[in-house]
């Protein structure tokens, strides 16, 4: 019974932290219709700085606002200067942000090496707590929290608030809300500023038990792909459902059938699209 509850904490600690990554990538890949292969790259650079402000400040809180305004930046001068001239061109899109995906490996293989390393944990979550029979890091705990408040607030601003209603008209019709006086070029570059720091987000979230290391941005971007093709193409809802699904999944597949893990992973994605090809919360 133990061993079933805390493979189930694991699994949704790690599907929320896949709900940060993959929120960002269904505002840009589910809203936009932009093939951003380095989004990986986004949660691997907000670990890092993360990790480096840690070490100077000794402050988490800063280490997550720096780490989110640098790979925010760093999203917008993508968006504006580069991915902005090629809206609708999947294939070059793909190119381009490979592009930026390796150039961004490279560079901070060169700034922070080659070895694995971790963020400490924050002093007041840095304990375990008893949760009937089992013993579980309380980090994991405030991660499943962090990710449920992320949810409701992405929720309510996007069905609740003025800017959300004009982010939905910008992307079901372009031409209309420009007619309508919407500065969808404005709304575009916002919507990639909020991907790239939710992903900087979760890298930073992620670092005290997932540790980071090279090659970690390829590792997460195609669970983030996998969980925005479950869920649903810019479906909040899906990313919720589809992060949770695969954080579940990916936990259990790898406790119970470690030498099967891709198998067990990606084999309920390929059952979720011949059933619902447009994913299990996306447009019919």
């Amino acid at each position: 019974m133990e061993f079933w509850i805390v493979q189930a904490l694991n699994g949704l600690s790690f599907g929320a932290l896949l709900f940060l990554l993959a929120s960002g990538l269904s505002l840009i890949f589910g809203l936009m219709r932009i093939v951003n292969i380095s989004h990986g790259s986004y949660y691997l650079l907000g670990a890092y700085i993360g990790l480096s402000l840690v070490k100077a400040t000794g402050n988490f809180l800063a280490a997550i606002l720096g780490a989110v305004a640098v790979v925010g930046a760093i999203g917008v001068m993508m968006q504006r200067f580069f991915l902005a001239r090629l809206y609708r061109q999947e294939q070059a899109q793909v190119l381009l942000t490979m592009g930026f995906a390796f150039m961004f490996a490279d560079i901070a293989l060169w700034l922070w090496g080659g070895d694995p390393q971790r963020i400490p944990t924050p002093g007041f979550v840095a304990r375990s707590l008893a949760i009937g029979p089992v013993v579980f890091p309380a980090y994991r705990l405030l991660v499943i929290g962090v990710g449920m408040v992320v949810a409701v607030l992405l929720w309510l601003f996007q069905e609740k608030t003025r800017i959300g209603a004009m982010v939905r008209a910008a992307v079901d019709d372009q031409e209309m809300a420009r007619g309508l006086g919407i500065d969808v070029n404005r709304i575009m570059t916002a919507m990639f500023l909020a991907g790239a720091a939710l992903a900087a987000f979760g890298g930073v979230m992620g670092g005290p038990f997932l540790g980071v290391y090279p090659g970690l941005d390829f590792e997460v971007i195609p669970l983030a792909f996998a969980v925005v093709i479950i869920g649903g193409l810019g479906s909040l809802q899906g990313a919720v459902v589809g992060s949770l699904l695969v954080g579940l999944v990916d936990n259990f597949g790898k406790a119970l059938f470690p030498e099967f893990s891709y198998f067990t992973l990606f084999i309920p994605m390929a059952l979720v699209l011949a059933i619902w090809p447009t994913g299990l919360f996306g447009r019919r």
